[in-house]
């Protein structure tokens, strides 16, 4: 089920937080092997999530005029160079996109 929630109430938004709880691992399994790999996955992850949270809000501010020229070209070049940075570092530690991927319940899939 891939439902889409926007909303900027933090009401809603904890009682959507509480729902992916599910989705999360009840167990982490941890051993010198695959610590950094796996503390680069959580890392990236969360980074991947943020800059698709930014991504969106920029786009709304575009579509909604509130944001210069200059500001829509400096978002853009920053959005681009984080992206990038995502890729190398992905690269580094050997993951791929879909190792990234979390199930956030009902809002989806992150990727």
């Amino acid at each position: 089920m891939n439902t889409m929630i926007e909303t900027d109430s933090p009401e809603v938004f904890a009682d959507e937080m509480e729902k992916l709880q599910d989705a999360l691992p009840k167990k982490i399994e941890a051993n010198p092997e695959n610590a950094e790999k796996g503390l680069a996955k959580l890392v990236l992850t969360l980074i991947e999530l943020i800059r698709k949270l930014m991504e969106k809000q920029a786009m709304r501010r575009v579509e909604a005029g509130s944001l210069t020229d200059e500001e829509v070209e400096r978002v853009g070049e920053t959005l681009e160079k984080l992206e990038n940075k995502m890729k190398e570092l992905k690269e580094v530690f050997g993951l791929k996109d879909e190792e990234l991927n979390l199930n956030l319940g009902p809002l989806g899939d992150l990727l």
